[in-house]
């Protein structure tokens, strides 16, 4: 049984009860057009759920970053018809998340309605979780359910205060999404290995801080790497390397010492004198090899090998962050090559495999293999507050 209810402990027939659903309608768009539907679609399975059991679907979100000002330019009367589509159903739109002439519009709808409400950043207490904000929109609806686990890092009105005034429970997909974290970091099979990648060793610190006392094999990639090997006394050349870090880097070597978990530095790494597609002055050195004027792209071919050898014997893998300059090619190829790897032992169903973050869904992406891991986060911020063991507001509030 899991610790927060879901849409399975309500009624089956929920004829005319207004449920209000927080989503993440907040999706990339050219003009009119939505450019990726990934969010939308992720709704779809608890919007046609609802509707499908008769309820009067209400759907909740923010949209860009109007700051409390109503900006005709961020209203999500322009998600109606591209919801629509995807729901193959009629999609209303309500003029405000709260108040009066809200709930006049609700009034109107029927069982199995679906309806859109304004961005909820519209008002200015959406951000401050107002009290009284989160009552007035309370007031519209019988029941909520939190489906957005991209938006549960931030404790706003639509996605915590809500949840305290009325029955509380997650969607289809925020259930798919805690499910697999749990099964990740909360309860994995060991042994665990965590992938963690990235430019930048102060944006990570504290995911590898939580990290290291929870996983078997600890992969260090990215640019973030080359701190780590300078803390080792590598020469990295001009390559990007926090220097004031060396210390932190030191301390996070020597709690995985005591925590009986391996720490992976590739000792072989692909660099260039410039950063720049397929750059005449490409090589692959070992790490004590780079020249002064080098800089490192990427984690070379036996350390791939090494690692896929290391996930070949782990049951449980987290992955967040590239371990190259992925974007600009060859920088991607020990990132498709590992992510491939990955993917392999997860069909072969040795291996559970949950990766998230921007970065990263696009590199799984570029490898192909997206599909092929056992769940991709799309959440960003809330999948890097959720590997640093933090607390989710909008998580929390679901709770039993």
């Amino acid at each position: 049984m899991s610790s927060f209810r879901t849409l399975d402990d309500l009624p089956a027939d929920l004829s005319g009860q207004k449920a209000l659903v927080r989503v993440d309608l907040n999706v990339p768009m050219d003009g009119a057009k939505v450019t990726d539907d990934t969010r939308l679609r992720a709704a779809l399975p608890t919007i046609l759920d609802l509707s499908d059991r008769g309820a009067i679907v209400l759907l909740l979100s923010h949209f860009g970053r109007p700051k409390g000002e109503v900006r005709p330019d961020m209203s999500l009367a322009q998600l109606v018809r591209p919801l629509a589509e995807l729901t193959g159903r009629s999609v209303r739109f309500v003029e405000d998340c709260q108040g009066p002439e809200a709930a006049r519009a609700i009034a109107t709808m029927l069982p199995g309605n679906i309806g859109i409400l304004e961005n909820t950043r519209f008002h200015a207490g959406e951000e401050k979780n107002d009290p009284a904000l989160s009552k007035a929109i309370a007031a519209l609806g019988d029941f909520y359910v939190n489906d957005a686990f991209s938006a549960a890092h931030r404790a706003h009105s639509s996605t915590e205060g809500v949840a305290h005034l009325l029955p509380a429970y997650a969607g289809r997909s925020m259930e798919k999404e805690l499910s697999h974290l749990e099964r990740a970091v909360g309860q994995p099979e060991r042994p665990v290995a965590a992938v963690v990648g990235g430019a930048k060793v102060s944006s990570k610190l504290a995911v590898l801080g939580h990290l290291v006392d929870k996983v078997d094999h600890l992969i260090i990639g990215g640019g973030m790497a080359n701190t780590f090997l300078a803390a080792r006394g590598v020469d990295v050349g001009k390559s990007l390397c926090e220097k004031d870090l060396l210390g932190e880097a030191e301390s996070i070597f020597e709690r995985a010492e005591a925590a009986g978990c391996t720490v992976h530095l590739p000792y072989d790494v692909v660099v260039a004198k410039e950063f720049a597609a397929n750059p005449p002055s490409l090589r692959t050195c070992n790490v004590h090899e780079v020249a002064p004027d080098e800089i490192i792209l990427d984690i070379g071919p036996a350390a791939v090998e090494a690692l896929s050898d290391a996930l070949k014997t782990c049951r449980t893998l987290v992955w967040n962050g590239p371990l190259g300059a992925f974007e600009t090619p060859p920088f991607d190829a020990a990132t498709v090559a590992l992510a491939r790897t990955a993917a392999a032992l997860t069909e072969d169903g040795s291996l559970v495999s949950v990766a998230g973050g921007g970065d990263t869904v696009a590199a799984l992406n570029q490898a192909g293999v997206g599909g092929a891991f056992s769940f991709v986060s799309t959440a960003g911020g809330a999948f890097l507050e959720w590997m640093e063991g933090r607390v989710l507001p909008g998580v929390a509030a679901l709770q039993r």
